[in-house]
């Protein structure tokens, strides 16, 4: 078992790095105006999630030391986080275009497919699947697709934070009972990043995530996934499941605005976790709420799938539920 003790310096990086942006903000007046679209109420601190960003570097060339990660899979996490950390950095500061934010999204999710060394097998009813080039080009997709939704459900104070939290120690504890130990390291790192910036922003938030860091946030943790079945095909099941709420809430709101031909990419408070959000009139019961449904329903049957269920089944199981709420709360509905 490798020693994990250098750890907690990841959380106390992200913890004082966001102190510092957020003095950086406030001095230099970088602070998110509410609007008609707006959750909060108060002009706010933005920016923060660049701590995750650089807290979570800092720790890869520990993991490569460690034997954890290899070169080129450490090349694959720095290129292609840091090209979607750059991107949203200035989308935060100068409001790129959304058609330059996409290209140098499917430019990280490219260089990261290359240097993971390709998409893993597909494993469907216990079949292991080479889908080829089939099989790279979805992946490109998903991880466009995560790193994008992650920013879509960066919407309330704390809700991203405490996904990545959540999500990352639940597959470290995952792949700990696996006896995964090397697998066990980066997780963990990125959950403990999320915590340190956390404390800044669980509600009410001191300073918000910005771009850089929920993009950043999604990326990273698609790759993880991706890195995951490559070990063992079965363990992308397992991460489809425990990030059930952020893939349902947004692919639910962003199919039904496209129904209705609006632009995916304008701002708007349909997600069903704002809805939830003005519904109870905080934002703190719907983080909390998102928080004890990836531990206490999610991580379960994330357990059961990395034990050889059918993993088609648990997410079938996982989703159906979050459909229904994300249907009661109207996700993709305005007003």
């Amino acid at each position: 078992m490798m020693a994990l003790w250098p750890l907690p310096a990841v959380f106390l990086g992200a913890l004082l790095i966001t102190w510092g942006l957020r003095r950086y903000a406030l001095l230099r007046n970088v602070l998110d105006i509410p609007n008609s679209r707006s959750s909060h109420t108060q002009p706010t601190p933005r920016g923060g999630g660049l701590a995750i960003v650089l807290a979570f570097s800092l720790a890869l060339p520990w993991a490569s030391w460690m034997g954890a990660l290899s070169m080129v899979h450490l090349w694959a996490l720095v290129g292609a986080g840091w090209l979607v950390a750059l991107a949203g950095f200035v989308d935060d500061h100068l409001s790129l275009g959304a058609l330059w934010r996409l290209l140098a999204h499917f430019v990280a999710a490219i260089w990261a497919l290359v240097f993971l060394g390709g998409a893993p097998d597909l494993l469907v009813l216990g079949v292991a699947v080479d889908l080829g080039w089939i099989g790279f080009a979805l992946a490109v997709l998903y991880l466009v697709w995560l790193l994008n939704l992650y920013n879509f459900m960066d919407g309330i104070d704390g809700l991203a934070g405490i996904e990545a939290l959540t999500v990352g120690l639940g597959a470290a504890l995952l792949y700990a009972w696996l006896g995964l130990w090397d697998a066990l390291l980066l997780p963990v790192a990125l959950a403990l990043a999320a915590g340190g910036f956390l404390v800044w922003n669980f509600p009410p938030a001191r300073i918000f995530m910005g771009d850089a860091g929920s993009g950043y946030l999604g990326l990273i943790i698609g790759m993880l996934s991706l890195q995951a079945a490559l070990i063992d095909p079965g363990l992308l099941w397992v991460w489809l499941i425990l990030l059930g709420v952020f893939i349902v809430d947004a692919t639910l709101t962003l199919g039904r605005r496209l129904a209705r031909g609006e632009r995916i990419y304008e701002a708007h408070r349909s997600h069903a976790y704002q809805h939830a959000a003005r519904h109870y009139g905080r934002h703190l019961p719907v983080t909390l709420a998102v928080a004890a449904i990836n531990i206490f329903w999610l991580l379960p049957i994330a357990c059961w799938v990395a034990q050889g269920g059918e993993g088609l089944a648990g997410v079938f199981l996982a989703y159906l539920p979050l459909i229904w709420l994300a249907l009661y709360f109207r996700a993709g509905v305005d007003g």
